[in-house]
């Protein structure tokens, strides 16, 4: 409903422009907002006088990514006035200042041109045929806080595009109950299952998969700060809060550590080269430095930091790119696919990769996740200066220090126990079952301390049923281990940060006596923001799944926690 005003108003601008330009003499004005930035066209504004906008009847000018222009000495604009005046106030949310602009000025006209990828829901597979369910570990935490950003700007269901909230990434932003491997294992598993709530004859499984709190030994960090300093990083929620995002980050530095800062817009800048990481006020006045302006050639930044990130390697330490920028890229590889391609190369350089996006309106969102899949990377999107903090200090260790490495998931069911199953979430990340042992395969890269939570929704096999009875194929003949109380188990290969063989790691998970439907409050907050995702993405699995379910599960798991509180406060507005 939003995107329909929004073109109907571009349409009545373009109208009354045109009559307009029929007068001698119109008058101008702005609204101007950092609100909701996105893609800008500059365009000069005619030879007219200045005036200042006016009020709503409430008394305040609301913010609006149309420019309003009001003839005044036509009296057959009256009506079209009337009604631009009508549209801005329906689709505006929030108060703004008015600018008057003199001759020669340049307006800027905003777009949303946000782009996500495509998301191929996951569906039921059956157990006598595909047994295994292979992927990458993903913890990748960006469609939560985008999603956030969207209800603060009054986003309906309706508005939030298609693609731009995936399950694993909501799922994961939020930290669950699980103790650390007290064994030899890099990695600890806890499981639980209750009957789904959206369909009340299937199971729910949940699997939180934590790596070890693990001190590698590192020599320090070497960190190249690499941001996007084109035009469209202009605003306080994209260059303004990218350089606080730094300098916090900057902080917790030590004498151990360097921090070297790349910036890019038509062409790649180094303005720091490689200086101590407790010289706080250098590297500030470095940032401080940064001008935003030109087009956007990520590509050619990318590289000049990889180049900088392998002049400075540092030998047992922590070498990692930190990249900053709404994904808009215009100049130099601009494709997806060659993006990733280039971040995939550049990642058997040994340096590992970080991507914070930033913005609205023009944001590109396949770009930085793209990214930081092929870059032996993880993504975070950056609303606000407390995400900020969050991810950069207050989850460091987990965001920045990678204690392993192209971290594979595989889950063989067993057939005696499911006979169907879906994997909820994780759709960008599934692998064929061959490339769990192939090491050339990339996978995903785990944090210190770090988890993995996965979501299945299961169909038991309480009758029996033992396999496939096909034409030219009969039941398989099941072992031992099948005819026990093992639900399935669970696999994890990863090699060492620095490694080129995997490892492998095996856990075997028991099937429960009894489905039951008081669910923890940990599967409860997860059930409910699976039932929340699926809602947003329109899922052909939605069963009896409502908003309603969805806000009182997430509310019978906050167990008073704040994050999770933040959640069932966006969502009881979304009802």
């Amino acid at each position: 409903m939003l995107r329909k005003k929004i073109i109907a108003l571009i349409c009545l601008v373009g109208l009354t422009t045109s009559l307009t330009a029929c007068g001698e003499a119109a008058t101008t004005s702005e609204v101007t907002s950092d609100y909701r930035p996105s893609n800008k066209v500059e365009k000069p504004i005619a030879n007219t006088a200045s005036s200042s906008g006016s009020s709503t009847e409430s008394g305040t000018t609301t913010q609006n990514d149309v420019v309003i222009r009001k003839a005044k000495e036509e009296s057959f604009l009256d009506e079209f006035s009337y009604e631009l005046n009508s549209a801005y106030d329906s689709i505006c949310c929030e108060s703004a200042e008015v600018e008057s602009f003199m001759p020669g000025d340049y307006y800027e006209e905003e777009f949303n041109t946000e782009e996500y990828n495509y998301i191929q829901e996951n569906g039921f597979l059956k157990v006598a045929t595909s047994p295994l369910s292979t992927f990458a570990a993903d913890v990748d935490t960006g469609s939560y806080s985008n999603f956030r950003r969207m209800i603060h700007d009054n986003y309906s269901l309706e508005d939030i595009p298609m693609g731009a909230i995936r399950a694993e990434e909501m799922i994961n932003y939020f930290d669950y109950d699980i103790k650390e491997s007290r064994d030899d294992n890099r990695f600890a598993v806890a499981y639980e299952t209750g009957i789904c709530p959206w369909n009340e004859d299937n199971d729910l499984l949940m699997l939180t998969v934590k790596a070890k709190d693990v001190d590698l030994d590192y020599v320090g960090n070497n960190f190249v700060f690499l941001i996007d300093s084109s035009g469209s990083m202009r605003s306080n929620d994209k260059g303004d809060l990218a350089i606080k995002s730094f300098k916090l980050l900057a902080e917790t530095l030590t004498e151990d550590d360097r921090v070297s800062i790349v910036t890019y817009s038509g062409s790649s800048q180094v303005i720091l080269d490689s200086c101590d990481g407790d010289d706080y006020d250098k590297i500030c006045r470095a940032l401080d430095s940064i001008e935003f302006g030109g087009g956007t050639n990520g590509s050619g930044g990318i590289t000049a930091a990889y180049e900088l990130a392998d002049e400075n390697f540092m030998e047992g330490g922590n070498n990692r790119v930190i990249i900053a920028s709404d994904g808009d890229m215009n100049l130099g590889i601009t494709s997806t696919g060659g993006l990733t391609d280039l971040i995939s190369e550049k990642k058997e350089s040994g340096v590992f990769l970080t991507v914070l996006g930033y913005g609205t309106g023009n944001y590109s969102d396949a770009n930085m996740e793209s990214l930081a899949d092929c870059g032996n990377g993880n993504y975070h999107y950056i609303d606000c200066i407390e995400e900020a903090e969050r991810v950069l200090v207050d989850q460091l260790k987990e965001t920045t220090v990678t204690v392993a490495k192209d971290v594979k998931l595989q889950v063989e069911f067993n057939p005696t126990q499911v006979s169907e199953y879906r994997l909820i979430g994780y759709e960008n990340r599934t692998m064929a079952a061959e490339d769990f042992e192939d090491d050339t395969k990339d996978g995903g890269e785990t944090g210190a301390g770090q988890t993995v939570t996965v979501l299945y929704e299961l169909v038991r096999n309480d009758d029996g049923n033992k396999g496939s009875d096909l034409k030219y194929q009969t039941d398989r003949e099941l072992t031992d281990a099948a005819l026990s109380d093992e639900l399935l188990t669970l696999s994890i290969r990863y090699k060492e940060p620095d490694g080129k063989k995997s490892v492998e790691e095996n856990f075997d998970v028991l099937a429960p006596k009894d489905s039951s439907d008081d669910l923890s409050e940990d599967l409860s907050f997860v059930a409910g923001i699976a039932e929340l995702t699926m809602i947003i993405n329109d899922s052909d699995y939605l069963g009896n799944a409502t908003m309603d379910s969805a806000y009182q599960l997430v509310k019978n798991g906050t167990a008073d926690d704040e994050a999770r509180e933040e959640l069932c406060k966006m969502m009881r507005n979304l009802r």
